[in-house]
């Protein structure tokens, strides 16, 4: 049943490398085929007109559209990151999906994307409200060891750049090191930013740039040679991809406090509670654990 399921979607997918993604009128069988950018940052939607009327049907043709990877490369295929769909049963509302044992390759942020494009693609049809993914039969976990359960499209929101060159001015609170290089010190920074930069990487970058002068007494804690991956919020936790440089401690500033200066940092946010910093897509072997909360054991303020 695996091999003639495989056929089937094959066959499909062709068909979808022609039509997926033309469609630009918005009306009754305009389906979003939401797809993930090639800087793994966010998913992007394609509007698709949908040929076929039955849930079985329609599912199917958006699950080719998923797995069709577009000719000129300007996005990727959620289900083109090395994993097969085994089966699939869509019963009172809630479509259950079980996914190859590659699916657990995948990198942390990968794996949220490509949930994310599933779900909120498949529950556009009528008759799907819910998605599950279980992974060669097994119940799923997030990179946090969390049961991921049934999921809705209202749980992947996303801000899909239709607010172009739009700037507004925030305030955040920002900790860095004390002189000493073993505590953190809370400093608010108001700066305007673009919208279409989510708000937590606006965080990390300013954490990268260090102090701004304008508060004496404050040391930079993350290594100004970082780059930025990727920064992502799922379901309260934010992942932030950084590359090597981060392990490159400055100012006698350990890791453990660069972690926690961009963890404090981070939960100052409404929307996040914790905070797995990747490094090139891992976590590191060193780390003390591979997700951070608030530790305010690390804060201090200045000596008067």
């Amino acid at each position: 049943m695996r091999k003639i399921y495989g056929m089937i979607l094959l066959a499909l997918c062709m068909w979808c490398l022609g039509s997926c993604g033309k469609a630009e009128e918005e009306g009754e069988n305009v389906f979003h085929v939401y797809y993930i950018s090639n800087s793994e940052t966010k998913v992007e939607a394609r509007h698709h007109n949908m040929q076929t009327q039955t849930a079985e049907d329609q599912l199917d043709e958006l699950l080719a559209c998923l797995s069709a990877v577009p000719e000129k490369l300007e996005y990727k295929a959620p289900l083109n990151y090395g994993f097969q769909v085994l089966s699939k049963e869509l019963k009172d509302g809630r479509l259950s999906l079980d996914m190859s044992a590659d699916y657990k390759k995948m990198n942390a942020i990968q794996e949220v994307l490509v949930r994310a494009a599933i779900v909120r693609t498949l529950t556009q049809v009528k008759d799907i409200n819910y998605v599950s993914i279980t992974v060669e039969g097994e119940q799923l976990y997030d990179s946090v060891g969390e049961l991921v359960g049934v999921m809705s499209a209202n749980q992947f929101i996303d801000n899909d750049g239709s607010e172009i060159n739009t700037y507004e001015l925030t305030r955040v609170l920002l900790y860095f090191a004390n002189g000493d290089g073993d505590k953190l010190i809370g400093a608010y920074r108001e700066k305007y930013y673009s919208t279409n930069t989510p708000l937590e990487r606006f965080v990390v970058e300013e954490l990268i740039a260090g102090p701004s002068g304008q508060v004496p007494g404050l040391y930079p804690t993350v290594n100004p040679e970082t780059k930025v991956i990727n920064v992502m919020t799922r379901d309260g936790t934010c992942y932030v991809n950084l590359d090597a440089s981060f392990l490159s401690v400055v100012n006698n500033v350990s890791t453990e406090l660069a972690i926690y200066s961009i963890t404090n940092s981070l939960v100052e946010l409404n929307n996040i509670n914790k905070v797995q910093i990747l490094v090139g897509g891992e976590v590191p072997s060193s780390f003390s654990a591979s997700t951070f909360e608030r530790n305010l054991d690390y804060v201090t303020t200045f000596e008067k």
